[in-house]
């Protein structure tokens, strides 16, 4: 069973930067896709990037195109969010999530994935 852990949460201004890690542990980590969601109050979550097991395909929500970056080191088993240019409706927590099943993901549905972190707080003051 894949664990994963997030971290690189905080409280940050609009406009400003942050960086979310998620580290996995588990022999699988370089043969699943990765995905970020986020879950803001009061709303259901969301899917945010995902990214196939060798890194060679990304895709991103509508939302957060251009602003986002999402990348992983196998070597290391880690996955990253890079988040740039925040606003206030980035405001959430913040998901990492693995596929066992695929190695590459298309479409932002949950189901496809299969074990999920505890999630990290991002804030984003106007």
């Amino acid at each position: 069973q894949v664990q994963l852990a997030e971290s690189g949460g905080g409280l940050v201004q609009a406009g400003g930067s942050l960086r979310l890690s998620c580290a996995a542990s588990g022999r699988t980590f370089s043969s699943n896709a990765m995905g970020w969601f986020r879950q803001a109050p009061g709303k259901e979550r969301e899917f945010v990037a995902q990214i196939s097991a060798s890194s060679s395909n990304t895709y991103y929500a509508d939302s957060v195109k251009g602003r986002f970056i999402i990348s992983r080191d196998n070597a290391k088993n880690t996955v990253s969010l890079q988040m740039n240019s925040l606003k206030p409706e980035d405001t959430a927590v913040y998901y990492c999530a693995g596929s066992v099943r695929y190695s590459h993901i298309v479409i932002a549905e949950e189901a496809l994935y299969d074990y999920w972190g505890q999630g990290t707080q991002v804030t984003v003051s106007s």
